[in-house]
């Protein structure tokens, strides 16, 4: 949204998603009133697949019952597992070290992260980024056996490293790559530090809606979304369309994955002013978020 519009609880164009009790919490937070929450980590990922129109990204649609971000669209993702970062994960590509010095963090917490959004990707989309050997990935995973171990992992009855371990497999830290972090606003209630992720579709698998906080599923170009939101049509959080237009210009999923590397991992997180009596939000970076709130204004 351009800089420079006033008063608005949701854009007059664009779909960027704006909780209308916001201006509120960044006026506590100004005064001293509101403490920021820890973020907890999380991690999410951009799964692709190539078609004759250039590379397709897998969205999910959250449930408009949903207290964070009802409605809006996302990537398969979540908050990470504690026990990802306590127990020895079947690993092959980059090691914990290579990925802790990627994402500048220790291996332990680094370990946490990329299984996070291996996780994650298996539990709300289906899609399982392991082998059974470090140069080959898991085929079909629709199976009721399969399933089983989806629910077992929801609803954290098993851990990521007894699943993998059970089923001799090795997640494939190498079938990723790191593309952006971003971190919730200090007045949300609810925060995240989230790792986003870009991955291919393996040959063999296919996506489903398995998540219970979405109600929809689609397959889309980067472009295409970017132009959804533009129009007000989709609605999707600063991160996501940031994201989602950085993939823009990739001609194929093996193009992105290559150039996960020289990505840009600082963290981006929102600065919420007073000034004169005017409230701004800012994403350092991303001045096409930065919104403006009139003393008088929605609240």
């Amino acid at each position: 949204m351009p800089n420079g519009q006033h008063g608005q609880q949701q854009p007059s164009a664009g779909g960027q998603w704006y909780p209308p009790e916001w201006p509120d919490r960044i006026r506590a937070l100004a005064d001293g009133s509101l403490t920021p929450v820890a973020p907890r980590l999380a991690a999410t990922v951009m799964l692709l697949r190539d078609t004759d129109t250039g590379p397709v990204v897998h969205m999910l649609r959250r449930k408009a019952s949903m207290a964070f971000a009802g409605g809006a669209y996302a990537y398969p993702g979540g908050g990470v597992d504690p026990r990802d970062e306590e127990h020895r994960v079947g690993w092959a590509g980059p090691s914990q070290a290579e990925w802790a010095a990627r994402l500048g963090t220790d291996a332990l917490t680094a370990q946490a992260i990329v299984c996070g959004a291996v996780r994650e990707t298996f539990e709300e989309a289906g899609v399982l980024l392991a082998g059974r050997t470090a140069d080959t990935v898991v085929g079909d995973t629709t199976g009721d056996d399969w399933e089983a171990d989806r629910q077992a992992l929801v609803a954290r009855e098993t851990s990521f490293a007894d699943f993998l371990d059970r089923r001799g497999l090795l997640l494939r830290s190498d079938l990723l790559g790191a593309w952006a972090r971003w971190i919730t606003p200090e007045f949300e209630p609810r925060r995240y530090d989230t790792w986003f992720f870009v991955a291919a579709l393996p040959e063999g698998q296919r996506t489903r809606n398995a998540s219970t906080e979405a109600d929809r599923t689609v397959w889309t170009r980067p472009s295409d979304a970017a132009d959804g939101y533009d129009k007000g049509e989709l609605l999707m959080m600063p991160p996501t369309i940031s994201t989602l237009r950085s993939l823009e210009p990739y001609g194929s999923a093996a193009d992105a994955l290559a150039a996960a590397g020289g990505q840009d991992l600082a963290p981006v997180l929102a600065q919420a002013v007073l000034e004169d009596g005017e409230l701004v939000l800012s994403w350092p970076g991303h001045d096409e978020f930065t919104k403006r709130v009139r003393p008088g204004g929605p609240s």
